[in-house]
């Protein structure tokens, strides 16, 4: 608990230091960069230097060099599964070393993170390769799949951009680790005084575990007032990252030959994935609480109570700037359970229940992973989310269930309550202000508020976007009395028992303005 007028911070960063004006000549730094950029030494952690992908100054992240800032994003031009390439328009710079180039392309309702291998340029079009696990990866799924608008009835091919080159380091606020020179790169905005600049690079990526067992759960730990800063996710550097849904990575995946399974006539998806880390983690652990917390400065997910979870209450508290989801929450697959299959346990100690998650501010959130969600709800049930205010995320806000699949498994009793949600979908389509999956008996979904709908520049087809909306298997559902800027609905392939009732812009003004943060707890609104 803080102390009367203190703010503790509990932090996974370190300060780096020591900054100069770059004196000598860089290779591949561009021209326009000369005279602009200060230098310093890797800081070293545990005898070696720190590998990181975010960098703050001075409380704010800087954008590492990449060509996302310079306007309008190229297009993929065609794909060739069979010998794992991806063509492209020749890039407008020329990388001398290709040592830690990314790729990152958006397709559908994710983006991949691919490291490259080799680009090879035949005239005015680029062959570029990866490297493994994530090539296999990326050419085997079938879903989210690079985009070849083929009948040009949509918006265009798959966008993309490089990340992670000093030749893209041409840009105020921009910055580039050489990981083999052993130095930091950064332009600093007008009237940074890199002298005096605070500069935080993430070396944690978890900075508290509560985990116990089925047996012999941790139980009634609160944190009350505590402040959580700057965490790392170093997969996409290792690995790669290529989502299946909501941030949750592909470890193997594939095409059925012939499709389907025996939960589904014509799945053809199969996929097995990982899970981001989290500042905060639990599992099989009751009784918690967080209350009045700030998390910020996250490089992947906030708080994730992950598996055997249960009575736990998340309130009062501000999730900003986080890269990942900020809350979640229940089961979602592993390396040994296929992501499709609906979970019901014979342990009942397992399904994560009775969570509670009301009056928290997520502002700011999927920033890194744009396929991410402000709150994420797996194989759960009797879960409150209630009054929470979430604003400024890429894809959806609240994302509840999940294995695309009708029939009944543990999710059940799951409470959607009076939530605001707006300036969703900045990025991704096939999106949702409240997205639900699978077969959830007696779930509601009720006067929430949802406005404010962003146009998604690069969303594959730019009608793909809803308030509400009902995704694959998603049963037993109840949606009355929501307050939608736009009468702007979907279903996809939705199972039975679903209810709807007096749902748009029609919907009494009481519910628009009852719905988000309480009274006693607006004053985090201050955070956003």
């Amino acid at each position: 608990m803080a102390a009367p007028g203190e703010e503790p911070v509990i932090i996974g960063g370190i300060q780096v230091k020591n900054w100069k004006k770059l004196s000598g000549p860089v290779t591949g730094l561009p021209k326009e960069a000369s005279g602009k950029i200060w230098v310093t030494d890797l800081p070293e952690v545990g005898g070696r230097n720190l590998e990181f992908r975010q960098l703050w100054v001075n409380g704010a992240k800087a954008q590492r060099a990449s060509n996302l800032p310079d306007g309008k994003l190229p297009r993929i031009i065609s794909v060739d599964q069979s010998n794992q390439i991806m063509w492209i328009p020749k890039p407008a710079f020329s990388v001398k070393e290709i040592k830690q180039l990314e790729f990152v392309i958006h397709q559908w309702w994710a983006i991949a993170n691919l490291r490259v291998r080799d680009i090879r340029i035949e005239g005015e079009r680029a062959a570029i390769t990866f490297h493994q696990p994530e090539s296999r990866i990326e050419f085997e799924h079938p879903w989210p799949a690079p985009y070849i608008d083929v009948k040009k009835d949509k918006n265009g091919n798959s966008a993309f951009w490089f990340a992670n080159a000093v030749e893209l380091l041409n840009q105020p606020g921009e910055w580039y680790e050489d990981l083999k020179a052993g130095k930091i790169y950064y332009w600093p905005l007008e009237n940074q005084d890199m002298t005096k600049a605070e500069v935080i690079a993430p070396n944690l990526e978890t900075l508290v575990q509560l985990n116990g067992s089925a047996d012999f759960p941790v139980k009634n730990i609160h944190f009350s007032g505590i402040n959580f800063k700057y965490t790392s996710w170093l997969r996409p550097s290792k690995a790669g990252h290529v989502p299946l849904q909501a941030g949750m990575y592909l470890l193997d995946a594939y095409g059925l030959k012939i499709p389907g399974t025996p939960d589904k006539a014509k799945l053809e998806n199969q996929a097995w994935i990982g899970r981001q880390s989290a500042a905060v983690e639990a599992s099989y652990a009751s009784g918690l609480v967080f209350e009045r917390c700030n998390f910020t400065h996250m490089a992947a997910t906030g708080l994730d109570l992950i598996i055997g979870t249960s009575h736990d209450l998340v309130e009062g508290c501000s999730f900003t700037d986080i890269g990942g989801t900020a809350i979640q929450s229940g089961f979602f697959g592993t390396a040994g359970f296929e992501a499709h299959l609906p979970y019901n346990p014979t342990d009942d100690r397992e399904v994560c229940q009775y969570e509670t998650i009301v009056n928290n501010l997520i502002s700011n959130a999927t920033n890194e992973d744009w396929g991410c969600v402000g709150i994420g709800i797996g194989f759960a049930r009797n879960v409150t989310i209630a009054h929470n205010e979430i604003c400024d995320v890429n894809y959806s806000g609240i994302s509840v269930g999940w294995g695309w699949t009708k029939t009944i498994n543990c999710m059940k009793n799951n409470l959607i309550h009076a939530n605001l949600i707006h300036h969703f979908a900045k990025q991704m389509y096939d999106v949702g202000g409240i997205y639900t999956l699978s077969a959830q008996p007696n779930t509601e979904i009720s006067e929430n508020c949802i406005h404010h709908l962003e146009k998604a520049p690069y969303a594959h087809d730019p009608k793909h976007y809803q308030y509400i909306y009902y995704d694959e298997g998603s049963s037993y559902i109840r949606a009355v009395n929501n307050w939608t800027e736009v009468d702007k609905f979907y279903s996809n392939t939705p199972g039975p028992g679903n209810e709807w009732t007096n749902n748009g812009p029609q919907v009494a003004d009481s519910i628009k303005i009852q719905a988000g943060i309480q009274k006693e707890f607006q004053n985090i609104l201050k955070q956003k």
